[in-house]
């Protein structure tokens, strides 16, 4: 990830199934790439067995991809750090680390969501915790962690406070099958990243309902709509939405029943409760929180979500999916528009 020599290691922060396969990509560079998960059997188990059994089994890890459970020692041996855990526990893994942090260490995340209760956008808490010098960066698009572990083709966004950070991360990751695009569009990228696990959920809750494939491209695209409405009022860029992190990602997880917002959404919309699909699904679901999040930041800024408000409510105010589609389809007619 930087101009430091080809001993220096590089730290994935997270070994949930998309750390795991960030760190197998990185690691195919060459370059040691140290593994920290807060779970020290889970690391043994990782050692011993290399593989990620509980998230990517079958895929063995590089011999140059170390599992590690100290994480002070971790930061201390590496220039940049990539995080990658859930949303809830980003603000409390920067508090973990920042004693740690040398001056020239640089910090990127591949985490999805905004954070629970404030409804900031990751950089900002990233700003709040690390500084607003340091250089920042967000790794998003159409993934899913099994077939980046396996090394199918894949395409990514990197967005970075600075130029030669993102220059730097795309040439780690880089690989014949494994193409990132840089940008400087923080906001967008966060945006789009947010956003489409929420709207997963309503595509699953569509499709659990029985509603065919014209009810999910009109999602789709009047979910775009609302993702690019929120971006706008934020500041970020409009084509950004319309590339990977954005159009790329949303049609990934509303349409691929590898995404865990999708799946969750079709067994609300076959009737379902909201525990025991949470229960069966026995990952982290991000879209459920999201939800509330996006909401509120959309409030806040007087931009209209109707789609994000339907799951909003059956996600966290009772109302049934059918009763979410009946007040979507009677809002009052209007000219399309973004």
């Amino acid at each position: 990830m930087s101009s430091s020599p080809d001993h220096v290691p590089l730290a994935v922060l997270g070994a949930g199934s998309w750390g795991t396969a960030l760190a197998i990509q990185l690691a195919r560079g060459g370059r040691p790439v140290l593994l920290w998960g807060r779970d020290p059997g889970k690391i043994e188990a990782m050692r011993k067995l290399r593989e990620n059994r509980l998230y990517l089994a079958g895929i063995r890890l590089p011999s140059n991809l170390y599992p590690e459970g100290d994480l002070r020692q971790v930061v201390g041996r590496c220039d940049d750090l990539l995080i990658v855990v859930p949303s809830q526990a980003f603000r409390q893994t920067l508090a973990a680390i920042a004693p740690h942090l040398s001056p020239s260490t640089r910090i990127a995340w591949a985490t999805k969501g905004l954070e629970r209760g404030s409804h900031k956008l990751l950089a900002e808490v990233a700003r709040e915790m690390v500084g607003n010098e340091r250089p920042l960066a967000v790794i998003s698009g159409p993934t899913f962690a099994r077939e980046v572990a396996l090394g199918l083709p894949t395409a990514v966004t990197i967005a970075a406070s600075h130029e030669r950070f993102a220059r730097h991360l795309a040439n780690s990751l880089h690989s014949e099958r494994f193409r990132p695009y840089t940008s400087s569009d923080m906001i967008g990228v966060s945006i789009g990243g947010a956003v489409k696990n929420v709207l997963a959920i309503a595509a699953g809750i569509a499709d659990g309902l029985g509603f065919g494939a014209n009810t999910r491209a009109a999602l789709i695209t009047r979910g775009l709509a609302e993702m690019m409405r929120l971006n706008s009022a934020l500041g970020g860029e409009r084509e950004t939405l319309m590339g990977l992190a954005g159009l790329g990602d949303l049609l990934l997880t509303c349409t691929d029943d590898q995404s865990r917002n999708r799946r969750f959404g079709l067994r609300l919309g076959q009737g379902k409760g909201i525990a025991a699909a949470r229960s069966e699904i026995d990952q982290v679901i991000e879209g459920i929180e999201t939800a509330r999040e996006i909401l509120a930041l959309a409030r806040c800024h007087a931009v209209e979500m109707p789609i994000t408000e339907q799951v909003y409510r059956v996600l966290h105010e009772g109302q049934t999916p059918d009763r979410a589609v009946e007040s979507l389809l009677s809002r009052e007619q209007k000219t399309e528009r973004w």
